[in-house]
């Protein structure tokens, strides 16, 4: 097989693990993260005005709508990614829940382009699969991996997945492109990767 191929398969197998967590559970991580999620903003040593990326869960991914509430009640500043093209870096833009949002490419909401552009400190990234390493799996776009490298060619910039337990594979096959993680936060544990 090869690493394109090994990635298909693993991300099948995982979606459907994903896909079968209980809505109990996808409730408390939501509450986790929103707790979570600003103290390891602030261990990174990210000041209230600094920059934090969100996502905008879709599928089965994690909600991230209280963590977005639980930044910004803390000072932070919020921010969506915006997908330009396939491998290509995501522009991030100012938001915050109740700005308005447009449908960017497969649908997903993102903020209007007349919103601030800015450069994320901290990114909280949506993922398939995660190993211990770092190293994550995604949808199959590089969206990610090429902004991380954009990102951290021009800042240190702390990079935390979001996934649940059952997403855990032991080695996500990589590839040269592959950006690792700081960190991955389950609704179990947070992991630290020792990538910086």
């Amino acid at each position: 097989m090869t690493i394109v191929a090994d990635k298909t398969a693993i991300r099948a197998v995982v979606l459907a693990r994903r896909a079968g967590v209980p809505d109990e559970i996808r409730e408390e991580f939501a509450q986790r993260l929103a707790t979570i999620g600003p103290s390891l903003v602030r261990r990174n040593g990210e000041a209230p005005d600094g920059i934090v990326s969100v996502y905008h869960p879709i599928r089965d991914e994690v909600d991230t709508v209280p963590l977005f509430d639980a930044l910004l009640r803390e000072g932070f500043v919020t921010a969506l990614p915006v997908t330009v093209a396939r491998r290509e870096p995501l522009r991030f833009h100012a938001w915050r829940p109740g700005d308005p949002v447009a449908p960017g490419r497969w649908t997903i909401p993102e903020p209007l382009p007349t919103a601030p552009e800015v450069d994320p400190d901290v990114l909280f990234v949506p993922l398939a699969a995660f190993d211990r390493r770092g190293f994550r799996l995604g949808y199959g776009a590089g969206f990610y991996d090429a902004s991380l490298n954009r990102l951290r060619a021009r800042k240190p910039v702390l990079a935390v997945g979001v996934a649940y337990a059952v997403q855990e594979v032991e080695a996500v096959p990589r590839e040269a492109h592959d950006e690792p993680l700081d960190a991955v936060i389950t609704e179990r544990d947070i992991i630290f990767c020792g990538n910086r």
